[in-house]
């Protein structure tokens, strides 16, 4: 039986916290600083029960799997030391970049597994959340030939049993820069607008700066030695097409007057860009837009 820590109680946390008690044999702790309830439920799906620990975790998990914000990832891996044993894989599916550098500062670079979930999930209230949409999960070590590499078919099996299918991939830059990509163009107007993905379409101005920042990405990816699997362009255009009733992560952050993730993701891009010769201007202009919402 394999002990899972899903660090974070936010809407994908506890999605993945839910359907992992509810459909497998492992043994789930949800780690939050925040009180939250001892089940964790998906809105017409039911309730699961799951260990809360809401101070420094005594048992080390197998895998921990991350699901803070980007802005927290090193902060709450530190708070959450005592669930990190020398058997641990940690594993983040979190949004934009930093975070699996964060891990593999914390535990070692064989020990961390990367990637991306298309799953999409609205967090109603402590321990709640709506299933918004399914989507493909990967993920692949970030160095070869460690533990992680070791776990990766196992976590991959383990996600499928839970209804959630994760596929193993090679190397999980290209699957990081990608949905980076995505994220820069959709993310940041819809916020600032106040609008769902698909409203980006429809608005001539806002298309062209959701194509020019996901263009931009794809550019200072290109730079950073990463390939992309597809254009980013049309990539965009596609996702926001078939998520367009959708209110972003960052949407709802600004809604909720909560901390975004822009730094890792428009602020992110403009800044490896400067580093590599590449200009960003659309994402860094989004990016203090953003910020200046605040």
């Amino acid at each position: 039986m394999m002990r899972v820590g899903i660090l974070g109680a936010g809407a994908l946390g506890s999605l993945f916290a839910y359907y992992l008690s509810s459909r497998t044999s492992a043994e789930v702790w949800l780690l939050a600083r925040s009180p939250v309830p001892a089940e964790v439920s998906v809105e017409g799906l039911g309730s699961a029960p799951v260990h809360v620990v809401n101070g420094p975790a005594a048992e080390p998990v197998d895998l921990l799997v991350v699901m803070v914000k980007a802005c927290a990832t090193a902060e709450a891996v530190r708070w959450a030391a005592g669930a990190v044993g020398p058997g641990t894989v940690a594993l983040t599916l979190q949004n934009g970049l930093g975070n699996a550098e964060a891990l593999a500062e914390a535990l070692g670079p064989g020990r961390v597994l990367a990637g991306t979930t298309a799953q999409g999930a609205t967090l109603l209230g402590p321990g709640v959340v709506r299933h918004g949409g399914a989507g493909a999960t990967y993920l692949a070590p970030w160095a070869p030939g460690g533990l992680a590499s070791e776990m990766a078919p196992r976590v991959a099996a383990l996600l499928a049993e839970a209804g959630l299918p994760a596929t193993v991939a090679d190397d999980p830059r290209p699957l990081i820069w990608a949905k980076l990509a995505i994220n820069c163009g959709i993310n940041a107007l819809t916020a600032l607008l106040r609008v769902p993905n698909g409203e980006l379409l429809n608005r001539p101005g806002a298309c062209r700066l959701m194509e020019a920042a996901a263009r931009e990405a794809g550019a200072v990816a290109r730079a950073a030695g990463v390939v992309l699997p597809e254009d980013p362009v049309e990539r965009v255009r596609q996702v926001a097409r078939a998520t367009g009733a959708n209110r972003s992560s960052m949407l709802q952050d600004v809604e909720r007057g909560r901390r975004t993730e822009i730094d890792a993701i428009n602020g992110a891009v403009a800044e490896r860009g400067r580093a590599l010769g590449v200009p960003a201007p659309v994402n860094e202009t989004l990016a203090d837009l953003v910020r200046s919402l605040s």
